[in-house]
Order: structure tokens, then C-alpha cells, then sequence
């Protein structure tokens, strides 16, 4: 049986276009080879530049966190000790190990200052972590429970202070708990309840204009 002309011509245009879109599929798949193969040879260069990169900005952070903590380790104790930082790697994940420094002597922050040094470092640390939370998703709110246990009364005020004008610069609600006198938040505190135990419950007496209403709440 002989095909006729039509039918021929019909099939070879059918494979010519075949063959023109197998040749822009190959051609195609040739240039992603050759973009693949010339990220391979900078890819090295490229990683390492990332880290670098990446080791610079966290150096910066690791720079500010040391300034800013700096700063109010000296206004609260008024002692001239810095917040130094020391990096290392366990178990393959980065960490740093904070230690303060004291004329040139490095001091271990638990014990030093009778763990006052470790109630300022833990309020700043709490807060500039806060800080890198996405606010649509975490609410500025932090509450700091007793973290004036260890500090003299005469140094709690400085505390509230400064915990005050990091609370408004940073957007920040705090909440401080503490056992020492009222009259050291006075100064610096936008409000403050004092809460007593009594046979009826617990009395809550709330300032205003540092002048206390009663507000008994039934057990």
C-alpha cells in the first residue's frame, strides 16, 4: 500500500516539529547544565563569603550586647567592671559564655558582686532576646519575678530605672515582682500594687499618685 503525497508531507511536518521542540528542550537543559556547573565552581567562595559575612554581623551583636550590658552593670553598681564574651563551639552549635572583667581580673558572674551581677545581665539578656521575636506573633510583655533578690535596697532604684527606660525605648510592657520596699519603685514605676495576706484574702493595694486605695479580693 503506498501512502499518498498529503499524508507524507503531513507526517514529516509532524516529526520536524518534534524535532524542534526535543532540540529547545535539549538546548534548555544544556543551559541550566552549564548555570549549575558554574555555581559549583563559586559555590565555595560563595559559602565562605556567607560566613563570613554571618561571623561579622553576629560579632556586632556580640559587640552591642557587651556595650549596652556594660553600660548598666556600671550605672547600677557603679564599679568598674565590663561585660566581656567568649565563643566556642559545643557539640558543633555556637555558644558564648559571658564573664565580666574587673581591672584586667576576669570574674566568674555567679559569684561575683554576691549574684547582683547576675540579676542585671538576666533582665538585659531577657529583653534583647525579646527584641528578636516577630511582635505580630509575641507580645512585648515581660515579667520579671524577684529579679532584684540579690541586689543591696540602696541599688534596686537604678534597676527600675533602667529597666524602665529600656521598657519604653524598646516598646516593652514590664511587670517587676519583688520583696523589697515599695519606695524603691516610686521614682521610676508607672504604677505599683502591693499584695498582703490576711484572713480575708489577699489585699491589693494600688497607688495612685503614690496615695493607696484597698482592694479586697475574697479567697
Amino acid at each position: 500500500m503506498i501512502t499518498s503525497p498529503q499524508r507524507l508531507r503531513t507526517r514529516i511536518d509532524m516529526l520536524k516539529a518534534y524535532r524542534t521542540k526535543d532540540t529547545e528542550t535539549r538546548d534548555k537543559a544544556q543551559r541550566n547544565l552549564e548555570g549549575i556547573k558554574k555555581y559549583l565552581e563559586i559555590s565555595e567562595d560563595v559559602t565562605a563569603t556567607l560566613e563570613t559575612l554571618s561571623d561579622k554581623l553576629f560579632e556586632t551583636t556580640v559587640k552591642i550586647l557587651e556595650d549596652k550590658l556594660t553600660i548598666a552593670l556600671q550605672e547600677i553598681l557603679e564599679q568598674p567592671i565590663t561585660l566581656k564574651t567568649e565563643r566556642s563551639l559545643k557539640r558543633n552549635i555556637p555558644s558564648l559564655e559571658f564573664f565580666v572583667e574587673r581591672e584586667g581580673r576576669r570574674e566568674d558572674i555567679m559569684k561575683g558582686q554576691g549574684g547582683s551581677v547576675a540579676n542585671i545581665l538576666s533582665v538585659g539578656l531577657r529583653m534583647l532576646a525579646l527584641t528578636t521575636l516577630d511582635p505580630k506573633k509575641h507580645r512585648r510583655f515581660l515579667v520579671l519575678d524577684e529579679q532584684d533578690c540579690w541586689l543591696q535596697p540602696e541599688l534596686v532604684p537604678r534597676l527600675v530605672k533602667i529597666v524602665q527606660q529600656a521598657g519604653k525605648e524598646l516598646g516593652f510592657q514590664v511587670v517587676m515582682i519583688s520583696h523589697h520596699d515599695v519606695s524603691a519603685f516610686e521614682q521610676h514605676a508607672d504604677r505599683i500594687y502591693t499584695m498582703t495576706p490576711s484572713p480575708e484574702g489577699v489585699i491589693i493595694k494600688q497607688n495612685d499618685e503614690f496615695h493607696y486605695k484597698e482592694i479586697a479580693e475574697k479567697e
